[in-house]
C-alpha cells in the first residue's frame, strides 16, 4: 500500500485519479481548496472505491503561506509519501496577482507544485522507491518565458499565462529529475490529453460557446485520470524519470524550449527567489 498525495482532487481528472487509486488499495490524501467540496469527493471517493483509506487536506495554492502550511501538516501527519501528483490547475481571463504578488496562473500551476515539491522533497527520499507526478499539458509547446515579463505585466492572455505555467513545470520536472538521480524518486509529467473539465471556466464570456462544443469531442475525467493513474503507480514506468507523457502513456519529445538545460536552471533560481527558498 502507497501513500499518494493528490492535489486538484475535488473534480476533473484529479478527483477520477484519486478513485482509481483507493481502488488499487492505496492511501489517497485529497488536497482541494473549499472544505464542502473537499468533503463531498472524500465522500465520492470512499464510496465509489469502497475504501476507507482516504483522507483530506485543504490548501489554496494560490497562497505561499497556505503551500507551506500544507507541507508541514503532511510531513506531520504521515511517515512517509510514495507518490506526490501535482495536479491542481487554474486559469484566470483577467490578470491577477496573488497574495504575494506573483500572477495566478504562474503562482498555482507552477510556483505551487515547485514550493510543495521541495518542502516534501526529503520525505519523498526517504521512501523511495518514490514518484513525482506533474500534470503538464500540450499547451506547454506554445509556452514562452521571458524573465523581464515574467508575470505578464505586458501582454497578458489567458492561454500565454497558462502555456508559460505547464512549460515551467515540464522544465521543473527535467531539473528535478537531474538533482534526485540515483535516490529512487522519479519525476515525470504529462499531458492527460484534452479533458472536458472545469478549468476552462475561467475563460472570457466569448470563448465559452466554443469551449463547450470542444469538449463534446474531448476525453472523460475518467479517461485522463487513468494516465495519471498510470504514471503514479504502474510497474511499466519503473525507474523512468525525467519524461514528458502523452496522453497515449508514451513518452514524447517536449517542447525545444522544454530542453534547455540554462533555461532550466534560471527558472529554478527564479522561482528559489519567489517562493523564499
Amino acid at each position: 500500500m502507497k501513500t499518494i498525495l493528490v492535489t486538484g482532487a475535488t473534480n476533473g481528472i484529479g478527483l477520477e485519479a484519486s478513485v482509481q487509486l483507493a481502488e488499487q488499495g492505496h492511501r489517497v490524501v485529497l488536497v482541494g481548496r473549499d472544505e464542502a467540496r473537499t468533503e463531498r469527493a472524500l465522500a465520492d471517493v470512499r464510496q465509489r472505491s469502497g475504501s476507507d483509506l482516504v483522507d483530506t487536506q485543504l490548501c489554496d495554492f494560490s497562497s505561499q503561506s497556505a503551500t507551506r502550511a500544507l507541507a508541514q501538516r503532511v510531513l506531520d501527519d504521515y511517515d512517509r509519501i510514495d507518490v506526490l501528483v501535482n495536479n491542481a490547475g487554474t486559469v484566470f481571463d483577467k490578470r491577477t496577482l496573488t497574495e504575494d504578488g506573483v500572477e495566478a496562473t504562474f503562482a498555482v500551476n507552477y510556483l505551487a507544485p515547485f514550493l510543495l515539491t521541495s518542502l516534501l522533497r526529503d520525505r519523498l527520499v526517504a521512501s523511495a522507491p518514490a514518484r513525482i507526478v506533474n500534470v503538464s499539458s500540450v499547451g506547454h509547446y506554445q509556452g514562452t518565458l521571458e524573465f523581464d515579463n515574467l508575470g505578464f505585466e505586458r501582454g497578458y492572455s489567458i492561454m500565454r499565462a497558462y502555456s508559460r505555467s505547464k512549460l515551467a513545470l515540464v522544465l521543473f520536472t527535467r531539473s528535478l529529475a537531474a538533482q534526485l538521480e540515483g535516490t529512487g524518486v522519479t519525476v515525470n509529467a504529462l499531458h492527460p490529453g484534452g479533458v472536458a473539465t472545469g478549468i476552462w471556466s475561467g475563460a472570457p464570456w466569448f470563448a465559452r460557446p466554443i469551449l463547450a462544443l470542444a469538449k463534446l469531442g474531448m476525453d472523460s475525467p475518467e479517461q485522463g485520470g487513468r494516465h495519471l493513474t498510470y504514471l503514479a503507480t504502474s510497474p511499466e514506468v519503473d525507474g523512468l524519470t525525467g519524461l514528458y507523457f502523452d496522453d497515449d502513456d508514451r513518452a514524447k519529445r517536449p517542447a525545444e524550449l522544454a530542453l534547455d538545460d540554462e533555461l532550466a536552471s534560471r527558472l529554478w533560481k527564479e522561482s528559489e527567489r519567489l517562493v523564499g527558498l
